[in-house]
């Protein structure tokens, strides 16, 4: 009797940089189980200003992917803004490219931030200067209705309310997003004087 052939499941589809403002996650990925029912849904948000931001930013939604019980359910489009810094905004800094992505994830908060700094410490982020410019960053901005405060992590990320660059592709992401304890994204991005724009993908690298 001859064995019927096993047909490999296909690999898991990534985004290359151009299609990382542009891509649509699909909750279940052949190869992979699915995420247990008690998975939190959060939001991250990611910046990078140097070197090739667009990859960087690709690059670093598939490594959020390949992370154990979490799973990829949205990415916003690429928004660009103007670097930031403790004494305000630095318009000789490279400029950022900015994302948000929505995640379920089966652990704890603690877990994933342990998870995102991995990401970013295997992109080269180098923490020698508070607000500095990066390779990448990602911040936990809401991890379901979790509200803590400590010396590791405090949620919902303190300044989430304040940053257009967080609020805008979360709000692309989610238009009926909420802040817990401050509000709905929609009005707290109408309340800030937004300079954010969306980061036109180049016709010839779509």
């Amino acid at each position: 009797m001859t064995p019927t052939p096993v047909t490999p499941n296909p690999a898991p589809v990534t985004p290359t940089p151009a299609e990382v403002s542009q891509i649509e996650v699909r909750e279940a990925r052949e190869g992979r189980s699915a995420t247990p029912h008690e998975a939190t849904e959060a939001v991250l948000s990611l910046g990078s200003n140097l070197g090739d931001r667009e990859a960087t930013l690709a690059a670093a939604v598939r490594d959020l992917a390949t992370v154990p019980g979490l799973v990829v359910t949205g990415v916003s489009p690429l928004y660009e803004s103007a670097a930031v810094k403790p004494d305000g905004v630095d318009e000789d800094a490279p400029r950022y490219l900015n994302l948000a992505v929505g995640i379920r994830f089966a652990g704890s908060a603690l877990g994933l931030l342990e998870a995102v700094n991995a990401i970013e410490h295997d992109h080269g982020r180098v923490r020698a200067e508070r607000w500095g410019d990066r390779t990448v960053d990602i911040d936990i901005v809401v991890f379901g209705a979790l509200e803590q405060a400590d010396a590791r992590l405090t949620l919902p990320h303190p300044r989430a309310a304040e940053r257009d660059f967080v609020l805008a592709p979360w709000l692309d992401l989610d238009p009926g997003a909420v802040l817990p304890g401050r509000g709905p994204v929609s009005t707290l991005l109408a309340a800030i004087d937004s300079t954010v724009h969306h980061y036109p993908v180049p016709e010839a690298s779509r």
